[in-house]
């Protein structure tokens, strides 16, 4: 057992706040968090676990191919993927990579402190507004904006008999939500939204929309003149540990890549490894085909899951810290709550020795504290 929650302090993801945060050893690290797997209440949708832990709709889409993401039903087995391989490039500013949806911040780092990366899911322009690729930095930020209305979105609007005013005002029917940061790409913008569950989804205007709480923290963390770089990278890999990950995203039809075409995937991987043996080039094509956008290792076709302890997770919302804390106190279960090492939010309660047990005490925690949990599996080895 001891091993195990060593395993659970170095490698899962460290969230901070609403938002999810890893440290990076080094410049060469770009494999960070590790998948788990939680089980579904009766009342939850994926998207309602996604948000709990900062992942998007299409990452939790695409995860759970069987599941039903409005009904899973109760006690469904779901993947929530939030490890990541980083993209290909330096790490630095903000980095937006379309083909996951999904934006990278490397803060400056302070000294004596380790290097880190925040990530959030965005929302990005669908097909015929795309979100352009490229190089630019954040010009302006202004909290509770107002949405000035460009011609082209009133006459669509218009068209579609359901016409915009002008300018919307600040408020809770403003498309921006509260708080906004301008590109240096004219037209351009990272923006909350009052419609999170278009985070994940190509629904936009060609601007990079976050949930909500997400915004709220770039907003106080990121710089005027923070260098901004969007890509489409939808086949990242990187070594970690001595094994080889890859990870496969679903492919925009109006983006320049062949799903046939093998070479962008495998010059992924030779960027990592200097031999390329046929097990990679098959690991390679079934995560093309499937493309889950999970991040796998190559040297086992699937992560071993250790079927016999189970836990609570909170996600990594920081608000139910306190609350939950006081939920275990009050059950006499101080000893089973676990903050994750390194960070503000998110906790572990555990282990239990069954599913059966984890249960009983989900609903007594919930009950006490008002705050969801999920029971929990963590998947990886032992170490």
């Amino acid at each position: 057992m001891r091993y195990l929650i060593s395993w659970l302090f170095v490698c899962l993801a460290m969230p901070s706040g609403n938002a999810t945060t890893f440290y990076l050893p080094d410049d060469k690290t770009r494999v960070v968090g590790h998948n788990l797997i939680v089980f579904s209440r009766a009342e939850d949708t994926l998207l309602d676990i996604g948000r709990r832990f900062d992942i998007g709709y299409s990452e939790m889409a695409s995860a759970n191919p069987s599941v039903d993401i409005w009904l899973p039903g109760s006690g469904q087995r779901v993947l929530v993927p939030n490890q990541f391989i980083l993209p290909a490039g330096a790490q630095k500013g903000i980095v937006i990579n379309l083909a996951e949806m999904r934006l990278y911040y490397y803060p400056k780092q302070e000294a004596g402190q380790p290097k880190k990366v925040i990530t959030h899911p965005i929302g990005i322009g669908r097909e015929g507004w795309q979100t352009p690729l490229g190089k630019s930095k954040i010009i302006q930020k202004v909290k509770n904006p107002t949405w000035t209305v460009p011609e082209s979105v009133l006459a669509e609007h218009l068209a579609n008999g359901d016409p915009l005013p002008k300018v919307v005002p600040a408020g809770p029917d403003n498309p921006l939500g509260a708080f906004k940061m301008r590109l240096g790409m004219p037209g351009y913008l990272l923006h909350g939204t009052n419609k999170p569950y278009g985070v994940g989804l190509r629904v936009s205007h060609g601007c990079i929309r976050l949930y909500p709480e997400d915004i709220e923290h770039l907003f106080g963390k990121v710089p005027l003149n923070t260098e901004v770089e969007i890509v489409y990278q939808p086949f990242k890999a990187a070594m970690y540990r001595g094994r080889l990950y890859v990870e496969a995203h679903e492919l925009y039809k109006d983006m320049e890549v062949d799903k046939n075409n093998m070479t962008p995937v495998v010059k992924a991987i030779m960027a990592e490894k200097d031999k390329l043996y046929n097990d990679d080039l098959l690991f390679a094509r079934a995560m093309i085909e499937e493309q889950l956008g999970v991040s796998q290792a190559i040297e086992k076709f699937e992560n071993r899951v250790v079927e016999d302890v189970w836990f609570i997770h909170s996600g990594v919302t920081n608000d139910a810290k306190k609350k939950l804390n006081l939920a275990m106190a009050t059950l006499g279960l101080d000893s089973y709550f676990w903050p994750l090492r390194g960070t503000e939010g998110g906790v572990l309660v555990g282990p239990f020795d069954s599913q059966q047990r984890a249960s009983e005490i989900a609903e007594d925690v919930m009950q006490l504290s008002g705050e969801s949990v999920w029971v929990s599996l963590m998947p990886g080895e032992v170490l």
